[in-house]
């Protein structure tokens, strides 16, 4: 008889509590992939709602001054796309592509206060699915603005803004259910790979509107809006909320006669509860003979079972109290001006590429892509690091710092060639995104379980709220003024980018201090997942 293959019989190791978590894992990964996925497009179009027309122009002006009689030239089907898309034809263009970041990401940080209100008395799963099929109307309707050739700043406005309402759905349910299925005992490494959704959805993001910005930019927003829709069925079909889901569904097809095996629960609370000890039969026997038999009548091995009476469930803490917990205030207000840095990146990059090399907007949009997967490495290295030190703030700042001086270099070296812009964008990427990602996971998860809340896990969302909702305000405000500075030129941005960098830091100094001139060994205690 041949022998098993190894890779048969590493999948048959596995339970089936374990198989239910890899789906978990993977499911709630690519779900929010394609929340980026839909959010990158517009930063790769922004180049070509405003192009250089002076071929155009300089056409026109030979053609004048030849004094040869010339035919009347043929109008385009949209004559508008020979230069640039009204209304952002004008010199205020800038402006007004920051207007449209602004008016999605405004929309975004204040929905993302309401989001974890709303979505704790709603089930995950139907709340996520509506939240998807929705971002990919809205999706949908800002790529139909080329198909029927709207020129309206209004309705481009308007969508943005219901756009980015609607995706707050995402990260507070995605959260929650890598967080009820993993629960403790993650550490650094499964947190940064888990949470490297964010830089993936923003690369498939670059290469799916890029393939099209050319040609019909309206279908980079219109596959993109298809996908996040279609996986907002998948989501509706196949999302587990909790593992209580399955327990209950397992124990509505027992039915009496099965044979059904028993065995113990082993899940303690912390100590705040009384602990009970009881005997439970171990073996495998039928529902009919369980009732039925007298316990005397059976001799079968006992083993000791600790069965957990819980108390009164503890009450949600206040938000005056969230900010009461030691760190919340400094993380929060640093989170602000990294993720302001880190989405002037993500809505101006492709647009900067191209003005500065002067290549197309899908080369630009392709080269872009570098700055999220330094992202990813970046993510990576800050939770292991952090984790083998045990020190969060410390781990953040010295990423912060060494990341003003990249950003300076990026805007010096980005003149110099493909070579070292593609360096700078790896190590840009890495050192930006590095402190963002490891507060919305590691630290957001460390406070929220804080030793002052003695226990109390409905803290988590109010921390986890106020951080992500501080952060956003940034997220807001960096394209925003992007969009009004680099009308003076893409030095103004650059040096707005290394302002915010060094008051993040700012920001972390009591903090760091603090880990540094303690004596504690790094906590062994384990972490949960928390956010975008």
């Amino acid at each position: 008889m041949a022998a098993v293959p190894p890779g048969i019989r590493m999948l048959v190791s596995f339970d089936r509590d374990q198989w239910y978590r890899a789906l978990t894992f993977i499911l709630t990964f690519l779900l929010y992939t394609s929340f980026h996925l839909s959010r990158k497009p517009i930063s790769i179009v922004k180049s070509e709602l405003h192009k250089n027309c002076s071929p155009v122009s300089e056409i026109a002006t030979l053609a004048s001054s030849s004094g040869s009689p010339q035919p009347p030239p043929q109008p385009p089907i949209h004559a508008d796309m020979d230069c640039s898309w009204k209304p952002f034809d004008k010199k205020n263009y800038r402006q007004l592509l920051g207007a449209m970041d602004y008016s999605f990401l405004c929309a975004y940080a204040v929905g993302m206060y309401l989001s974890g209100i709303i979505g704790e008395r709603l089930p995950i799963r139907l709340y996520l699915t509506v939240g998807m099929l929705s971002s990919g109307l809205f999706t949908c309707l800002f790529g139909l603005g080329y198909v029927y050739n709207i020129h309206n700043m209004g309705f481009y406005v308007f969508v943005q803004v219901a756009n980015g309402l609607v995706q707050t759905t995402g990260w507070p349910s995605v959260v929650t259910c890598i967080s009820n299925w993993f629960g403790k005992g993650r550490r650094g490494l499964v947190m940064g790979l888990w949470n490297s959704h964010t830089s993936v959805g923003n690369i498939l993001g670059s290469l799916i509107a890029g393939y099209w910005v050319s040609s019909n930019w309206g279908m980079s927003f219109i596959v993109p809006g298809i996908i996040i829709a279609v996986m907002g069925v998948v989501c509706f079909f196949f999302l587990i909320e909790h593992p209580n889901d399955l327990k209950s569904m397992y124990a509505q097809n027992t039915s009496p006669g099965k044979r059904v095996p028993t065995k113990s629960w082993n899940e303690v609370n912390d100590g705040h509860t009384e602990v009970y000890h009881q005997y439970k039969d171990n073996q495998t026997q039928s529902y009919d003979t369980e009732l039925l038999l007298p316990s005397d009548s059976l001799c079968v091995p006992a083993q000791t079972v600790v069965v957990v009476k819980r108390e009164s469930e503890p009450s949600a803490i206040s938000f005056m109290g969230a900010l009461r917990i030691p760190g919340v205030i400094e993380f929060s207000l640093c989170l602000l001006f990294a993720k302001l840095v880190s989405y002037t990146f993500l809505f101006w990059l492709p647009l900067y590429i191209t003005k500065t090399a002067h290549l197309d907007a899908k080369k630009a949009g392709d080269l872009s892509t570098l700055f999220d997967v330094g992202g990813i490495v970046g993510g990576i290295l800050a939770g292991v690091i952090s984790d083998r030190l045990g020190k969060r703030a410390t781990t953040c700042a010295v990423m912060l710092l060494l990341a003003a001086p990249t950003l300076y270099g990026f805007s010096m070296i980005s003149e110099f060639g493909f070579g070292p812009t593609i360096g700078m964008l790896l190590v840009c990427g890495g050192l930006v995104n590095g402190p963002y990602s490891l507060i919305t996971t590691a630290v957001s998860a460390d406070l929220g379980t804080h030793k002052s809340l003695k226990g109390n896990a409905r803290a988590l969302s109010t921390v986890t709220a106020i951080i992500d909702g501080t952060g956003s305000i940034g997220a807001a405000l960096g394209p925003l003024l992007a969009g009004l500075l680099s009308a003076g030129g893409w030095d103004q941005v650059f040096y707005m980018l290394m302002t915010a960098d060094f008051l993040a830091l700012l920001c972390l100094l009591r903090l760091v201090t603090k880990e540094l001139t303690s004596s504690k060994s790094p906590p062994t205690s384990a972490v949960e997942l928390k956010e975008h």
